[in-house]
């Protein structure tokens, strides 16, 4: 852009601890091809550690740092930015979101007249976002101003300062939510429609962790119909005589209401609370402004009107079952979540009823297994039920088997008291009260998890909401170390019973007939007995997927080169990550290579190798008790470390052997084994009492005692 700079413009940026945003945000402004600005930032009375740090980032002349006294809110800080902007624009601007580099060039330059021009946001879910495809060629639309503010947001708006002086526009300083609509409303009384553009110019950042550091729009649905609700009456009570204001605002309240009602009225503790809020709160609409909504609508906005709680009730349960039913029916995976939650959750609950599932229902393996099978061995009174993707499955004892998302998935889940899983269980099972759920996990982490990441790199922006929720319903939680109970409390914000004696998976790693496992396994897949066994197994990579759900993983090992050097007294066990799609292709490595990545139990692969080759996956925790030499083949360390998930162990100069970057180190490393683990004997052995020393073999012993024989 070649715009003429002669405008300042005055960027207003209210700061409330998002230390973790407001860094991408700022350099944002300070980056931008406009730069006759003045960026005033009010910091909100954050906490020190939040004040401290955006501190260190006022170097830039262009900042005017303001700070509250005690925390006042977003409309307080943007009234006090107002009070002391200079330039003839002002832009709001919140601290998690991110401006287009061109954006106050692009929106200076096509204002023209108008007293203010709207630009184009888009939704900021992940890093990847910030990509997206090239911009199109600028296109001016002129658009109704109740159009332009249909979402009652004034973010990604350049004003004309003149139009605010003139129109005294302020923010309600009344609540903590909902504030943009007092600003906007000068607006929809004075100016009929504003230039709009067609191109982006502006990221609004959805948080990825809206439990322990929500923006204003994800706190709970109380909070934002309190704040929303006292906004809209205060803005009546003000401009309600105005039609274009009443028309507006009688629709914002309608969008809300029928986006959101359902969440209002679902906690039973609340309803006479906004029953009453929502009866004061419709005697203000205009009927008129009912003509256009479906009949359900009406009827329930009726009885709030006439404040006949019990008719309100009852519609709205027809409203809730109706929308469910018509759900239902829009295929059969739906309707069996239909006929669960609506039938089978009311029957009676089994007391002996045990649910086993493993890696989304891909295995037999894990701790789950282990549990299983020590409960059959002890001929103990439990009806055991098995998930699994294939109905066929055979597994020991008389297990009912089931396959995942099933009707007799739904319908065990439904009535079996004790849920056993080593991963997250589906957002949409109910655990009702009676359910003990056992979380056996499945690693001792490396990577950082969940809470303790910053960013979620993965193709699920909801990941900690849900994890969130999902991990709520867990009354027992395995650990297999220290280590892993102070970060599981910390990444997954865990406050329930954890069961601190190792992983029952691990057990076989210390039984008696260890050998005898061996020579079977290496049997039955095929391993010549004269042959070492070297097993490959690598993590998968956050940002590395196909579509949300389906990941990807390149085989950056050169396992013809291995076999060339090596193959005459090695094969090659290969086990990939169970999120990874695809199949690995081993063509042309017959009788060296194994693709083993759908071989169930994965310590039986940890008993038959010699030495382990991983890089991020927690797998070497694990196979560490069995004191084997651990390779690390860690080709993209920097990126993996640093931009995906960031470690909790010093992972350089704790790890208990050499870290490799390509191929020929590798093999190198495997012709030489001898002299690394002479190497590396001191730090295997502080790793082994500081990870390993738990298990002594009797883990699911210890477990089974403690859930299901313990009163």
């Amino acid at each position: 852009m070649n715009t003429k700079q002669n405008a300042m413009v005055s960027i207003i940026i209210p700061y409330y601890n998002s230390m973790e945003f407001i860094g991408d945000c700022l350099n944002s402004v300070l980056s931008q091809s406009y730069t006759n600005l003045e960026i005033i930032i009010i910091n909100d009375s954050s906490d020190s550690e939040n004040t401290g740090y955006i501190e260190t980032l006022l170097e830039d002349k262009r900042i005017v740092y303001l700070k509250n006294e005690s925390k006042k809110g977003v409309a307080y800080s943007r009234n006090k930015g107002l009070d002391s902007a200079t330039g003839e624009f002002v832009f709001f601007l919140d601290s998690e979101d991110i401006l287009v580099e061109q954006a106050i060039d692009i929106l200076v330059a096509n204002i023209n007249e108008a007293p203010a021009i709207a630009g184009n946001t888009k939704r900021l879910l992940k890093p990847t976002d910030l990509e997206g495809p090239a911009q199109p060629e600028i296109i001016l639309t002129m658009k109704d101003s109740n159009k332009i503010f249909s979402n009652g947001s004034i973010l990604n708006v350049l004003i004309r300062s003149s139009f605010i002086k003139e129109h005294s526009i302020r923010f309600y300083e009344g609540t903590e939510g909902s504030t943009d609509i007092s600003g906007v409303i000068q607006f929809i009384l004075y100016v009929k429609s504003l230039p709009s553009l067609n191109i982006r110019t502006y990221f609004q950042r959805v948080r990825n962790d809206p439990i322990s550091n929500p923006s204003l729009v994800q706190r709970s649905i109380q909070e934002r119909t309190r704040d929303f609700t006292t906004v809209y009456m205060e803005m009546n009570k003000q401009y309600g005589k105005s039609e274009v204001v009443k028309e507006y605002l009688d629709g914002l309240l309608l969008r809300f209401y029928r986006r959101e009602v359902i969440n209002i009225f679902q906690d039973k503790k609340h309803l006479d609370e906004f029953f009453a809020l929502l009866s004061t709160v419709m005697k203000m609409l205009n009927p008129a402004a009912l003509a256009s909504q479906p009949t359900h609508i009406k009827r329930e906005i009726k009885q709030l009107r006439s404040g006949n709680k019990e008719k309100f009730i009852r519609g709205f349960k027809f409203h809730v079952e109706a929308r469910d039913f018509k759900n239902a029916i829009k295929g059969f995976t739906r309707l069996k979540r239909y006929i669960y939650n609506k039938f089978f959750l009311r029957f009676p609950m089994k007391e002996n009823y045990i649910i086993f599932e493993s890696f989304l229902g891909k295995n037999y393996s894990d701790s789950p297994r282990n549990i299983y099978e020590y409960i059959i061995e002890n001929k103990m009174d439990y009806q055991c039920i098995w998930v699994f993707n294939d109905k066929n499955r055979k597994i020991p004892g008389n297990a009912k088997i089931v396959k995942r998302f099933s009707l007799a998935y739904y319908y065990y889940f439904a009535v079996s008291k004790y849920w056993i899983n080593n991963m997250r269980q589906p957002l949409h099972l109910v655990k009702r009260e009676g359910n003990v759920f056992l979380e056996t996990w499945h690693g001792t982490p490396l990577k950082k998890l969940v809470f303790d990441m910053k960013d979620v790199y993965s193709a699920n922006p909801r990941y900690k909401r849900d994890f969130y929720m999902q991990s709520r319903a867990w009354d027992y939680l395995l650990s297999p170390n220290r280590y892993s109970s102070e970060i599981f409390r910390s990444a997954f914000k865990f406050d329930n019973e954890m069961l601190e004696y190792g992983y029952p998976r691990n057990d076989i790693l210390y039984s008696p007939q260890k050998e005898e496992i061996i020579t079977r396994v290496k049997r039955n897949i095929g391993i010549p007995d004269n042959k070492k066994v070297v097993l490959y197994a690598p993590t998968w990579r956050d940002d590395d997927y196909y579509e949300p759900g389906k990941y990807k993983f390149q085989l950056q090992l050169d396992l013809h080169k291995m076999k060339e050097i090596l193959g005459e007294d090695y094969v090659v066990a290969l086990r990939m990550h169970y999120f990874i799609a695809d199949d690995i292709n081993v063509e042309g490595l017959d009788g060296f290579a194994f693709n083993l990545s759908k071989y169930d139990d994965i310590a039986e692969l940890y008993l038959i190798s010699d030495i382990l080759i991983t890089d991020y996956s927690s797998v070497f925790f694990d196979y560490a008790n069995l004191e084997r030499p651990i390779l690390f083949f860690t080709y993209d360390l920097d990126k993996y470390r640093d931009q995906l998930r960031g470690f909790y162990l010093d992972f350089e100069n704790e790890g208990p052997g050499p870290l490799l970057r390509t191929s020929d180190e590798v093999i190198n490393a495997i012709a030489k084994i001898d002299e690394v683990k002479k190497e590396y004997a001191t730090k295997y052995d502080a790793f082994y009492e500081r990870f390993c020393s738990w298990h002594d073999g009797k883990s699911t012993e210890k477990v089974v005692r403690k859930v299901f024989t313990e009163k």
